[in-house]
């Protein structure tokens, strides 16, 4: 009987985590590019041919997102995937897309173009985590709907100490138990597996506007200000690092699966004669101009 219940008690505790992870997917498979400042304009110009041709053919899926306050002239694509094969088929259909569009001697002129414009690139899979994960959406539609809705991207990128993976894994449930309490908002958690040195947590929230994050909940006041200082010390002794960023979502070298485009089609698909038109941080202006 002991055995019995206690292999409920796990199904139990695996079925929310089981649920979360088939509705975001197992990984994330990211291109890292750092972009040369005075070749930014080309890097989008090449962007946009590549997410138009994926559109037409179609090819693979992806976000866009520039870092807005943070290292500038960076640009992530991420592409959520079930499982390896997934990233494989993945990497299948993008090349063929850009070979349909430009036939297969374009293949290589078009890589060659964008790499003429990066300082450094890198790809990572990143493993999700619906385990550590806060308040994951309850399905589907409701996943589409926060990144469908999504304009604005917060993550910190955390380095951990080797060996202690397990307890800083354990302030991380400590965090997502006070939240979950006592807040409503998603934070995604990931952690990269392949791509990149040390032992990185991603923690990620999607919002739909800088505005937002104004009422972003206080881990401190939910937690009480003595069990907070306690976490905190234990948090910091887990680190090496940790950086915060903003990322700004870019819809036009984007393309997102239908769902998300159906959330709001006049974002996802911008008119080609406003595709090069943004608003930035008046911080990321002065940064470009002084490059």
């Amino acid at each position: 009987m002991k055995q019995v219940i206690a292999a409920l008690s796990l199904a139990l505790l695996a079925a929310p985590f089981a649920h979360a992870q088939a509705i975001m997917g197992d990984y994330l498979d990211v291109f890292v590019a750092k972009v040369r400042p005075e070749k930014r304009a080309d890097f989008d110009a090449v962007g946009r041919k590549i997410a138009e041709a994926n559109r037409k053919a179609n090819g693979d899926s992806w976000i866009a997102m520039t870092v807005e306050y943070g290292e500038n002239n960076t640009v992530l694509m991420v592409s959520p995937r079930q499982n390896y094969a997934a990233i494989d088929s993945g990497s299948t259909a993008f090349m063929n897309a850009i070979k349909a569009a430009y036939d297969p001697a374009g293949l290589p002129k078009m890589m060659a173009d964008v790499n003429s414009t990066l300082l450094s690139s890198r790809s990572e899979i990143r493993r999700r985590r619906g385990d550590l994960t806060v308040n994951p959406p309850a399905d589907a539609d409701a996943y589409q709907k926060l990144v469908g809705g999504a304009r604005w991207l917060r993550t910190i990128r955390i380095t951990v100490r080797n060996g202690r993976e397990a307890d800083f894994e354990q302030r991380v449930k400590e965090a997502k138990a006070a939240l979950e309490k006592g807040s409503k908002w998603t934070y995604f958690v990931a952690e990269v597996i392949a791509g990149a040195p040390g032992n990185i947590y991603y923690v990620s929230t999607f919002q739909p506007s800088l505005a937002a994050f104004d009422s972003a909940p206080k881990l401190s006041e939910l937690m009480g200000k003595e069990a907070f200082a306690t976490w905190t010390k234990a948090a910091d002794e887990d680190q090496i690092t940790s950086e915060t960023m903003l990322m700004r979502v870019v819809p036009e070298l984007s393309n997102p699966p239908e769902e998300i485009v159906k959330v709001a089609p006049d974002f996802w698909q911008p008119k080609a004669a406003t595709a090069t038109m943004h608003v930035m941080p008046r911080s990321t202006v002065t940064a470009r101009a002084s490059q």
